[in-house]
């Protein structure tokens, strides 16, 4: 902890996590969250558990039946004010989601929203490596939807979020030194995948969009401080839901899934503990495993010392310390070049510019 402080105030994020603490799922509690396709798979988890816990949730889906079955069912069981609601919306279409952010907080009983989750997306067949018919005069486009819900609809979500987020009455700008207790808060939670940092080799558009809402992610949160919003990353496996087609459960055959539950159990530490900024956590089967002096995790057997069980983790648990060496190593080198060309170097980019701004060298 002591090598964190002296950048507390420059990099915005948490410490890392340790998964093994217990959070208080309490502190989900009088919390108004917004989540996008929230009518069936983990996202309906997140909806049963959070509105079990006294959170009033608004449900943003294309699917009109499911999401309305699950509002009712949730409303006939919680004994509280708080509610869950549904809302029609298509994710790709940004007046859909904009109507979907207004209905949302007229519905909140407060006016504002704490925590909007961008979970929205889908797989399926993917027509990238297909050839069809493109040797025709006029080829039709392919079918992108894939890259429609699962990033143009999570960038319309977080566009919108980052207009309502700071807007939400009584809360304050996000901080490590929060109150975990605290009922407003400003917390965007983005659904990445572990799609985000490894290929799949039959699913390039799902892998390119999942890649992309990590760049988002790492992205915004050098930044979001500045709004005051937290921003945090949930990277589920393959999970045992509607998403995993048949042909990939064929493909995953004699491996094993992750289960809702702990995706559920990710996600609720990061919506109810309002300390927890910039932060990923991978979701994926529960195993027994320990860690070697090199860092790298080993399987064991249930008992073994030193043994822990988990299913999730924390990929990148020490990039607040030694974030992107790589990257580091270069921009020291890029400053190293700036400052041997000194003043005269500058001068010299500055009047190129000027040159390229009235059409010379173009």
């Amino acid at each position: 902890m002591a090598a964190y402080q002296p950048q507390r105030a420059a990099v915005l994020q948490s410490p890392p996590i340790d998964v093994t603490i217990p959070y208080e799922t309490a502190w989900v509690a009088d919390k108004v969250v917004l989540i996008t396709g929230g009518a069936s798979g983990f996202g309906a988890g997140f909806v049963r558990h959070w509105a079990k816990h006294g959170a009033t949730v608004i449900i943003g889906d294309i699917n009109v039946n499911k999401g309305d079955a699950l509002c009712r069912d949730i409303n006939n069981q919680v004994t509280g004010t708080n509610k869950a609601h549904f809302v029609h919306c298509d994710v790709t279409n940004w007046q859909s989601q904009v109507n979907l952010f207004k209905e949302a907080v007229k519905l909140s009983p407060h006016g504002g929203l704490d925590c909007v989750v961008a979970n929205a997306g889908i797989a399926g067949s993917d027509v990238m490596q297909e050839g069809k018919k493109l040797d025709a005069a006029e080829p039709p486009p392919p079918d992108f939807k894939i890259i429609d819900v699962n990033l143009t609809g999570v960038l319309y979500t977080t566009h919108l979020a980052y207009f309502w987020l700071p807007r939400n009455p009584g809360s304050s700008s996000s901080s490590i030194d929060a109150k975990p207790s605290s009922p407003r808060d400003r917390h965007l939670l983005l659904l990445g995948s572990v799609a985000s940092l490894c290929p799949i080799a039959i699913q390039p558009q799902y892998g390119a969009a999942k890649h992309a809402v990590l760049g988002l992610f790492r992205s915004l949160r050098a930044t979001s401080g500045l709004q005051g919003i937290r921003i945090n990353l949930l990277c589920p496996y393959f999970i045992d839901t509607p998403i995993v087609t048949t042909p990939a459960r064929f493909a995953l055959a004699g491996g094993a899934t992750g289960q809702v539950q702990h995706v559920v159990d990710a996600a609720t530490r990061f919506v109810s503990d309002s300390r927890i900024l910039g932060r990923a956590l991978v979701v994926g089967p529960k195993m027994h495993l320990r860690q070697t002096s090199t860092g790298e995790w080993e399987l064991t057997t249930p008992g073994a010392t030193g043994s822990i069980e988990a299913a999730v983790f924390e990929p990148y648990a020490d990039d607040w310390e030694d974030q992107d060496l790589w990257n580091r190593n270069f921009v020291r080198l890029l400053n190293g070049v700036q400052s041997a060309r000194g003043w005269v170097g500058w001068a010299q980019d500055i009047v190129r510019a000027v040159l390229y701004g009235f059409g010379f060298g173009r």
